[in-house]
């Protein structure tokens, strides 16, 4: 007994110094409207928030496995590392110009500058096969209901 309230405690330090947050739902669509990503390059709120809940669960600090090509994802929107962020593990192309553990804290904004940047590019949200399989053409609005933005 005494070791699990160690070891809870333990996590719990682990986790506030790490900085990661899971965002409720609406907390999320509020974060992200404010910030400029309802209907950005053509693409609403509800495409954002099923995008960040299949790719991260809404966690801050969530690190995918290795995908096959060496590369890692990371963060809220599982930024990849060949091509968007540098981790050191895979040679990369750093088109948000940031090291992939600023992904991964509960200071989301250079998240969502780097996201915004993805979908500029020529695949716009299909960048994110979480996305193309779980929110493309489909009606998101269970994703912003109830949520007072």
């Amino acid at each position: 007994m005494k070791i699990e309230a160690v070891a809870a405690a333990l996590l719990f330090l682990l986790v506030t110094v790490n900085g990661a947050k899971k965002y409720e739902r609406c907390e999320l669509a509020k974060k992200l409207k404010n910030s400029g990503l309802d209907t950005y390059e053509g693409y609403k709120l509800g495409d954002w928030v099923c995008l960040v809940q299949h790719e991260s669960g809404y966690r801050t600090d969530a690190v995918g496995k290795p995908n096959p090509d060496g590369s890692i994802d990371y963060g809220l929107f599982q930024i990849n590392s060949k091509y968007w962020c540098t981790d050191g593990k895979v040679k990369s192309h750093n088109g948000c110009k940031k090291d992939c553990k600023d992904f991964t804290n509960d200071n989301i904004d250079d998240d969502i500058d780097c996201a915004k940047r993805i979908v500029r590019d020529p695949q716009k949200m299909d960048a994110w096969a979480a996305w193309k399989k779980h929110c493309k053409g489909k009606d998101l609005s269970e994703y912003t209901r109830g949520c007072e933005l």
